[in-house]
């Protein structure tokens, strides 16, 4: 379906009640009730299949420059907490919802979703039908569109058609400037215990530099939790800075946008590491561009892959993971250089879902071994991480 509306296109008037709409940028209309913010906002519609926690999803730094339609349909039941976020400044651009957001019904709820969306400036419209927007996206792909809300129902809707069509996507797009940290700064936060809360490392055994494409906590309190002190820095940091913080590894992070465009002054911090040999693990983003610093390249997906019921292959052991996932492209198998090979396979369209590189200690995967939401069976990566340091590490 093309991107592009008639001329002098009319619209149906809404229904009553309407407070909301999804606006894409073929002149499809979707009505419902407003939740969170007001006003309007642009991006990429997408779809998500997890079944719980949606306050991590919506916090995710990844999600920058998407509107995200959840496939479950009782959102919001839980609530919202201070405790279940991956950023303190969301960037997804609004949320699409089956069923009105009911009162919250948990112990660890502090606010109704609807008031904490509003807070953080996110956008929501319910009474949609998701199942028919999902399976659009599906056969399609992911459309531009814009989420409006307006309480007294009356909205421009030519004005927010053109504003999804003239929005130009996510292809070509560096997101990770958008979202990455301002400075440098120490994390020592470990994972989440109930009835202790979040912990603190005390006795760190290794020195890991995290480069912040748009990190989501939970990564760096996994990596904490492992017996890591981690030095946060940001996006555009160069290899001669990351070494100078005298490391055992590198971490590369998960984040938003298009990996070519990231990696214009990425890469070259990339192979600077990758230079000096020091043990080094990616994903999402990071994965991507990691391989494009190897001398391979991505590509734009049709719908790309978000959810926390992923099966990937682990091609080594043969062990299948169900696993967290959040992007939009991929890296390109054809065309892998020598000495850098495939670890990981999606078992739901056969992508590339992990690297390997021969003779270095340095491993990549596409997925969220940190999930949060999600399965925990990928968590060993950070102990391979770990492993891989310790075998480095110069003897004293």
């Amino acid at each position: 379906m093309s991107d592009e509306a008639p001329q002098n296109q009319s619209f149906s008037p809404p229904p009553p009640g309407a407070t909301a709409a999804l606006v894409l940028a073929d002149g499809t209309v979707l009505w419902g009730k407003g939740l969170g913010a007001t006003g309007s906002a642009v991006g990429e519609v997408v779809f998500n299949t997890a079944m719980t926690g949606y306050q991590e999803v919506l916090t995710d730094p990844s999600y920058a420059g998407q509107i995200i339609t959840f496939t479950f349909p009782h959102i919001g039941n839980v609530g919202a907490n201070g405790e279940d976020i991956e950023c303190l400044t969301p960037a997804a651009r609004g949320a699409i919802l089956r069923a009105d957001v009911t009162e919250p019904s948990n112990w660890r709820a502090s606010r109704h979703l609807g008031a904490w969306m509003a807070s953080n400036g996110i956008i929501g419209i319910t009474g949609i039908d998701t199942r028919a927007l999902t399976r659009r996206i599906r056969e399609t792909g992911a459309p531009n569109g814009t989420i409006a809300r307006a309480p007294d129902g009356i909205f421009d809707l030519e004005a927010l058609r053109r504003k999804a069509a003239d929005w130009p996507g996510l292809l070509g797009m560096d997101l990770a400037k958008d979202v990455t940290c301002g400075q440098t700064y120490q994390w020592d936060e470990t994972l989440w215990q109930l009835g202790q809360g979040y912990g603190r490392q005390a006795d760190p055994q290794f020195h890991v530099v995290a480069v912040d494409y748009g990190a989501k906590r939970n990564i760096l309190r996994c990596l904490a939790s492992a017996g890591c002190k981690v030095t946060v820095v940001p996006a555009t940091t160069t290899g001669e800075e990351i070494l100078g913080h005298h490391p055992d590894g590198v971490f590369l992070s998960n984040g938003p946008g298009d990996p070519e465009a990231t990696g214009t002054y990425a890469v070259p911090a990339i192979k600077a590491v990758l230079d000096a040999g020091l043990p080094l693990f990616g994903i999402c983003l990071g994965h991507q561009m990691l391989a494009l610093a190897l001398g391979g390249k991505t590509r734009k997906m049709e719908t790309g892959h978000r959810g926390a019921n992923h099966p990937v292959k682990d091609l080594l052991t043969g062990k299948v993971e169900i696993t967290s996932q959040n992007h939009g492209f991929a890296v390109v198998e054809e065309g892998l250089p020598k000495g850098v090979s495939v670890s990981h396979r999606s078992l739901f369209d056969g992508s590339v879902e992990g690297l390997s590189v021969a003779d270095r200690p340095v491993f990549s995967v596409q997925y969220h071994p940190e999930a949060s939401p999600g399965p925990q069976d990928s968590h060993y990566l950070f102990e391979r991480f770990v492993s891989l340091m310790k075998a480095n590490k110069p003897k004293t």
